[in-house]
Order: C-alpha cells, then sequence, then structure tokens
C-alpha cells in the first residue's frame, strides 16, 4: 500500500463487502458531520472496489464531494477480502458476529491450510468459534498441515507428512531443506531427521501414539521421541515447573540457544575463518562433551 492520492468517487465500485447489511445510514451520517479529517478509504486498484472505508465513502457522497483520499492494495481478490474483514475488525464500525463468522467460512474456503488462530486473529473471532465453523462447513478440504499466525508450517497427521517428506526426497535428493518441508507441511526439524533416516535407509514415519501423562508436568520428552525440537522447547517454556524456577529458566535458554536447521548450521560452518577453525572446533567438542555429561546425569537421575 502507497501513497495516498485522491481518487474520483464515480470510480469506486462498493460491492463484495464484509458485512451483508450493507452500510450503516446513522454512522454515514455521522461521519459526514464531523469536521475532523477522516483516514484515507483503501481500494483494490484491480477493481477499483473499496476494501476499507464504505462509510467513508458514503459520507463523502452525502456531502457532495467529487474525490476521496485513497491507497490503493494489489494483492489478489482472495488476498483483498481477506484485508478488508481484518481492516474492519479493528476500527470504524466493527463487523457484526454474524459477519465474522461468515467471513470465517469463506476465508476456510480459499486458504484452509489456515489455522484455525490464523483466522481468529483476522476475524476477530476466537479460534474455538473458528474450529467449530471449520468442522460445519463439509465443503471445506481438509489439508495435513496448518499454516499458523507466525507463519510456521505445523503437520496435523505427522505420519502422514514424514511419509510424503520420504517421497520428496527420494523424488528429488538434491531440495533444501525448506523445500522439502513446505512440500510436506512438516517442520525444518522434522524434514531434516526424514532425511537423515532416508541415507540410513531406516522407516520415514516413527510416530508413536502414547497415553497422556495423567499430570502435565510428567511428560518424558525423550522417550516421546519428538522431532520438532522447537516445539518441545516451548513446552518446556510454558511448563510452570520449569518457568518459575531460575535454575528451569536456565536449561530453556540453554536449549533455545542452540541452531535448529540443519541448513544454519551449514551456513554457519562455511562461514568461519580458516584462521579460526581450530579454535571455534575445540571449543564445539568442550561444549558436546558438557551436553554428553548433562546426559548422563539425566539418565542417572530415571535409574
Amino acid at each position: 500500500m502507497g501513497e495516498v492520492v485522491e481518487v474520483p468517487l464515480d470510480t469506486l465500485c462498493a460491492e463484495d463487502s464484509p458485512r451483508a447489511a450493507g452500510v450503516d445510514p446513522a454512522h454515514a451520517r455521522m461521519l459526514a458531520e464531523t469536521d475532523a479529517p477522516l483516514p484515507p478509504i483503501l481500494v483494490h486498484r484491480p477493481t477499483m472496489r473499496v476494501i476499507d472505508g464504505l462509510h467513508r465513502l458514503q459520507a463523502a457522497k452525502l456531502k457532495n464531494a467529487v474525490a476521496i483520499d485513497a491507497r490503493f492494495f494489489d494483492g489478489d481478490d482472495q488476498a483483498a477480502f481477506i484485508l478488508a474483514v481484518k481492516s474492519n475488525i479493528t476500527h470504524g464500525l466493527p463487523l457484526s458476529l454474524a459477519d465474522r463468522k461468515t467471513a470465517a467460512r469463506r476465508i476456510l474456503e480459499v486458504r484452509p491450510q489456515w489455522s484455525d488462530r490464523a483466522i481468529a486473529a483476522v476475524t476477530g473471532l476466537s479460534h474455538k468459534t473458528v474450529g467449530k465453523v471449520r468442522r460445519s462447513t463439509g465443503e471445506v478440504p481438509q489439508p495435513n498441515a496448518h499454516i499458523g499466525r507466525d507463519g510456521r508450517v505445523r503437520a496435523l497427521d505427522p505420519a502422514q507428512g514424514r511419509r510424503r517428506a520420504h517421497e520428496l526426497i527420494a523424488s528429488n535428493p538434491t531440495a533444501s531443506i525448506r523445500e522439502i518441508a513446505r512440500g510436506a507441511g512438516v517442520s525444518v526439524a522434522t524434514a531434516h531427521d526424514v532425511r537423515h533416516r532416508h541415507g540410513r535407509r531406516e522407516e520415514p514415519a516413527r510416530t508413536v501414539t502414547r497415553p497422556r501423562p495423567r499430570q502435565a508436568d510428567a511428560v518424558d520428552l525423550a522417550s516421546a521421541q519428538i522431532a520438532d525440537n522447537q516445539a518441545a522447547v516451548e513446552r518446556l517454556r510454558s511448563d510452570p515447573t520449569i518457568r518459575y524456577t531460575e535454575s528451569g529458566r536456565t536449561l530453556v535458554r540453554l536449549l533455545d540457544g542452540h541452531l535448529n536447521d540443519r541448513d544454519q548450521w551449514d551456513q554457519v560452518a562455511r562461514n568461519i575463518p580458516e584462521h579460526r577453525l581450530e579454535l571455534i572446533s575445540e571449543l564445539a567438542k568442550a561444549r558436546a562433551e558438557d551436553w554428553r555429561q548433562f546426559v548422563e546425569l539425566l539418565q542417572k537421575r530415571r535409574r
């Protein structure tokens, strides 16, 4: 979205609004009667459709204006509608609950891979409500992975995601870890683990279904064979028995301080100056020995 420009009113289109009832006349009159300058409206350049600012447009018409300040958006129709929904829950006259649910249903149709929380952030609904809308809409395809608010891909069926990653590696051995992860709908750490198993000719999927522990703090991360290390760190970070102790916070900082992407390790190694290779290698060995001894201490406690 670029600079503010003046756009003639008769070139603008007011169709495809997320508001089922259209413009609220009382709200438009209130805007027309104010002396304060109104923010520029947002317009979809390819169609000249108003994405955000229908009430400001109507107010300008009531004041017999011939043009209005606007900014342009150049994305596709689907992105324009999503932006319209998001814009109309953050300012101005909020969308009704019915309009937001309708918008969530429409977004699910065009972005089924988005997680419930990602759609909730756009529509102003709770993620539980979005989940109910998803389950009630039988026409919406159910993908193998969801894209969260942070943009990360999370597999819904880990075993299926691993099998897909294995197939991608077999068909394209030179593909990068990130390409495999994106294509299979799994995390980068999982894609790396599958590639490692593929090289050793092991089965691609070793997902184990285990009963939930009776106490939330009784999770045994080692026995669960968690492939996504970052997800494991986040579980520790949210565990009250870890986060509310100094030793627990120190442990999370140590675990979180390591690179979680094998491609990142490779990049760091390639960019180390030649004259520092030996020193950094010795330091890495020392840190590895520290972690090895730490593992021994944990294993002694388990016994």
